[in-house]
């Protein structure tokens, strides 16, 4: 693993054109170099002991063996291995079902390079990562099913203010929108928001709703 000092990826989907389009997104990450790609899950796998990644990268419909399937295969056999799942649009319960496989984290298929890039620094240092278009809907899955990605946070303890932010911001209102409720200034609603988002280890937005979900913060 890590052999020229860049994060090792190896990718999968069963359309090429998608692959080679993918592909595009890692030019010029200088981090991160692709070492393999596979077309299934089973080549997947393959490609997967060949290469022994840091991270894989793999759609979750798939021929011959789908993608929960292979996460679950890859984790057992690489338990340090970081697996990102890529998806389309109403894929909520793959999405669990992946997350529940050992995923560290998902993405939409039309992810733009900061984003991924976000996602592979994100589980590569071993925290979780949830798309920026993840819907309440999905958070709720999410915090409802058996997946708990990520590192142990042990208790983390917030203050009335930072309980009162995290609501709103389950209730998808913007920054602008919280500092106008609260009667606050957007600097310090934007101070309170990296600091929830340190405690909770969350990335985005819909790391922090998953987490509110997930630990009874929500009001949702």
């Amino acid at each position: 693993m890590n052999t020229l000092n860049k994060i090792e990826i190896v990718i999968a989907d069963d359309h090429e054109i998608f692959r080679k389009g993918f592909k595009l997104l890692f030019k010029n990450l200088k981090e991160v170099v692709i070492v393999g790609e596979a077309d299934n899950g089973k080549s997947l796998i393959e490609s997967v002991d060949l290469h022994k990644p840091d991270i894989v990268i793999t759609d979750i419909q798939m021929p011959e063996m789908n993608g929960v399937d292979a996460c679950r295969a890859i984790r057992k056999k690489y338990p340090d291995m970081q697996v990102i799942a890529l998806t389309s649009f109403n894929d909520d319960h793959f999405i669990v079902d992946m997350l529940e496989a050992g995923a560290s984290g998902y993405l939409l298929k039309n992810t733009n390079k900061k984003e991924l890039q976000e996602a592979i620094e994100a589980v590569y240092s071993g925290d979780v990562y949830y798309s920026v278009a993840t819907s309440n809907k999905l958070a709720r899955l999410i915090a409802e099913s058996k997946a708990n990605p990520g590192k142990y946070l042990g208790t983390v303890k917030f203050s009335e203010r930072e309980i009162s932010i995290i609501r709103l911001i389950c209730q998808e209102l913007t920054n602008k929108e919280i500092a106008s409720r609260l009667n606050l200034s957007m600097r310090t609603v934007e101070s309170h928001r990296e600091k929830i988002q340190q405690k909770t280890g969350a990335r985005n937005t819909a790391g922090i709703v998953v987490y509110a979900m997930k630990h009874g913060l929500s009001d949702l």
